[in-house]
């Protein structure tokens, strides 16, 4: 039962997590353009999150929306990013050794609710939307998983505990600085935001593949994705800086990559398609490889040594 609970309060809290961050990334937003944002609901518009909330869950369906790619699609992508969280230590929740292999599982998992977003839809706009988003994520998912590889043969663990334990004294962030670069460049890739959310292209797709989703069919899509940006933040710092966890540290460069994911959607604009995948297939792909042989030759000359 206490379990049960644990992972039930630990739902809530990521839940409340994203309301809050949908509000901070509408006032960063707001004086980015110089104006103020949402301020009229409670206090300083602290209370707005829960107000959009309500107006979305109170939308009435329609006749279309009861077929079952429709209504699963949305609910099947709100699990798979709340599935991600149960790598998360939680309180008493069981820590997961192989929480790499999960989350590489999870991440592929990811491309098909956003085919059946599209096939539900019966929209042209959704369909190409969901061609550029899984050509995106598939591209990218390989030089991610190519820096969860290098990550696994530096610490030699699938647990990602493990990475705080081997950071005590350097931090990832300094040995392999250029492999954070592209990490950050991959999860907004990953994550389909600014300034590669081509899935949205609003002068070409109007909103992508979520373009006939409104209500609570939306208010899932958006809860995914926001719990997937807080979830690749948290995964950031236990690679590259591995603090431990609910330290002060460990809060304070978590809120600084989320600030770094909000502020960099107010000020770059949106990359042209063909630039993103030769960024993907020319440049970051070739960067992993280069790192992969540097750490393999790296380890095989300890052993030598140490032999």
């Amino acid at each position: 039962m206490m379990y049960l609970l644990n992972i039930i309060m630990l739902i809530l809290m990521v839940l409340l997590s994203v309301a809050f961050l949908t509000l901070l990334e509408r006032k960063i937003l707001s004086y980015i353009q110089i104006r103020k944002g949402p301020n009229k609901i409670g206090f300083k518009g602290i209370i707005q999150p829960f107000s959009d909330a309500l107006k979305l869950l109170s939308k009435e369906w329609n006749f279309y929306m009861l077929s079952n790619n429709f209504m699963l699609s949305p609910l099947m992508m709100l699990i798979l990013s709340m599935l991600l969280w149960y790598i998360y230590p939680w309180m008493n929740m069981s820590l997961m050794y192989n929480g790499l292999i999960f989350f590489m599982v999870i991440l592929g998992f990811n491309v098909y609710p956003v085919i059946m977003l599209a096939w539900g839809s019966s929209c042209n706009y959704s369909m190409l939307g969901s061609l550029r988003s899984v050509a995106q994520m598939i591209s990218f998912e390989i030089s991610l998983f190519l820096m969860l590889f290098i990550f696994m043969l530096l610490c030699e663990s699938f647990m990602f505990l493990d990475f705080m334990f081997y950071q005590q004294y350097l931090k990832f962030f300094i040995l392999l600085y250029p492999l954070y670069l592209m990490f950050i460049i991959s999860m907004l890739i990953e994550l389909n935001r600014t300034p590669f959310d081509l899935i949205e292209g609003e002068s070409e797709l109007v909103s992508g593949f979520n373009v006939e989703f409104y209500g609570s069919f939306f208010t899932m899509i958006f809860l995914a994705e926001y719990s997937s940006i807080l979830f690749m933040g948290l995964i950031l710092e236990l690679m590259f800086f591995g603090f431990i966890i609910w330290s002060m540290n460990f809060m304070l460069i978590f809120l600084i990559h989320m600030l770094l994911i909000l502020w960099i959607r107010g000020v770059l604009p949106r990359i042209r398609y063909d630039k993103l995948m030769m960024i993907c297939w020319k440049e970051i792909l070739i960067g992993m490889l280069f790192y992969l042989s540097y750490i393999m030759f790296l380890k095989y000359f300890m052993l030598m040594i140490l032999s």
